[in-house]
């Protein structure tokens, strides 16, 4: 019999590694999308519309992936209730892979009509269906390996994964537009870093190929019938508060990462260059802190980081909107950094709480329900929103009252949920009802 206790350091960075690398492949295939969602794919796929209006549906199908994502986690959490946290870190990387792969060979809309539009929108849905498992898979893996006392610690390492995914991505994409002519960017470009993601998945099939069961899951006699029953029946509210929580998080990093990005360069006449390297400079520093961060989680508890970050996300909204309009590159870097380092001041903390909120016979399906779920509040809603609320405006102050908004929502469902550390053991009775 396994004891989660006894791992040894070298095997927890050999796990942790394989882990973060996974994340960030399949992070990287979400995120490209989305840059090119605010950069290409209104006018390819939606020529029909107004420029804000095709930047939109461009974000709707964006969206999508968010819809997707707590439908992924219901399926693959099935799975890694029942059968095991492994097999979920395999299948997820293949479907979400294998759809972005794809993304780079749909035609579009000037060839094949409407057609176009919806086989993005399909593909998107899939990227997010394996999206959704990826994160409670290689979380879980981590984290019931992992020694009570450094369990935020290591559990972090697959939360630096969407960093490293989105400076890949990015990097991808920044390189593409710095060296191709407009019009070679949008004739081919933009699906370079798609057809990249078929070599990555094959890379972190090979990494994955080789990874342990979770000891936990091994020790584990009773497992749930219907893990999604017994979660909707006995942890609902553990669900809805954990999903809200998370939902500034995912406001402020795609608010960040997205509309801003789209905003600069079509309203403020910012090059595609600068804004991707002023985002990507600020999401470097925030996953390089990310594991340090976790440390604080460990010896002062997750719950307080929890808080402390959507206090600092309320008091900085209007002042990264006012940098933000100035079109300054150092200002504008000024701002998403510190947004971001309030955003990783709850999500480095969250791969070790959410786990700790859930008895292990369902915490692979609650666990990544809540985390999901607080993607659609927060991920899928922002760029749309934000997007609407800056038209016409000089400075778009509605959009910082709207993420204000989150922040404080979010900082009342943390409020509610209680503490879980320190404890000897993963096996944590879940909040009562």
């Amino acid at each position: 019999m396994h004891d989660v206790r006894t791992v040894r350091a070298p095997s927890m960075l050999r796990l942790a590694a394989a882990s973060l690398a996974g994340t960030a492949i399949e992070f990287y295939d979400f995120f490209v999308y989305g840059t090119a969602a605010a950069l290409v794919l209104g006018p390819l796929f939606f020529p029909t519309f107004s420029p804000l209006a095709g930047t939109l549906a461009a974000f709707a199908t964006f969206g999508v992936g968010f819809v997707a994502r707590p439908l992924g986690s219901v399926l693959f959490g099935h799975i890694g209730d029942r059968h095991g946290r492994r097999p979920v870190l395999v299948a997820s990387l293949l479907l979400t892979g294998a759809a972005t792969v794809a993304v780079g060979f749909v035609p579009t809309y000037e060839s094949i009509g409407t057609a176009a539009p919806v086989l993005l929108l399909v593909l998107r849905f899939l990227q997010g269906l394996g999206l959704g498992g990826e994160w409670g898979g290689a979380v879980l893996l981590t984290a019931e390996h992992a020694p009570a006392e450094r369990r935020g610690l290591w559990s972090s390492f697959p939360q630096i994964g969407p960093s490293l995914g989105f400076v890949l991505a990015n990097g991808v994409m920044l390189v593409l537009s710095a060296t191709l002519s407009d019009a070679q960017f949008a004739s081919w470009g933009w699906r370079v870093p798609f057809w990249a993601a078929g070599v990555l998945a094959a890379a972190g099939l090979w990494l994955r190929s080789s990874l342990a069961e979770s000891p936990r899951f091994l020790e584990m006699r009773d497992h749930a019938r219907v893990p999604l029953v017994e979660v909707a029946r006995d942890h609902w509210r553990l669900v809805l508060l954990t999903a809200g929580g998370l939902a500034v998080g995912y406001a402020v990093f795609y608010a960040v990462t997205t509309w801003a990005l789209a905003y600069g360069v079509e309203r403020l006449g910012v090059s595609r260059t600068v804004m991707l390297a002023c985002i990507m400079a600020a999401v470097v520093v925030k996953g390089s802190l990310t594991p340090l961060v976790a440390l604080l989680g460990d010896r002062y508890g997750r719950r307080p980081l929890c808080l402390a970050g959507c206090i600092g996300a309320a008091l900085w909204m209007f002042p990264m909107v006012a940098l933000l309009s100035t079109g300054e590159p150092l200002l504008m870097f000024l701002g998403f950094l510190v947004a971001l380092l309030a955003f990783i001041t709850m999500f480095a903390v969250i791969a070790a709480y959410l786990p700790e909120l859930y008895e292990p016979r369902v915490r692979c399906t609650g666990a990544a329900v809540g985390y999901n779920l607080g993607g659609v509040l927060g991920g899928a809603l922002t760029p749309l929103v934000a997007t609407a609320l800056a038209d016409g405006e000089r400075v778009p102050w509605g959009v910082a009252a709207y993420l204000t908004g989150v922040a404080l929502l979010s900082l009342g469902c943390f409020a509610l949920l209680p503490e879980t550390r320190p404890v000897p053991r993963l096996a944590v009775a879940p909040a009562t009802e």
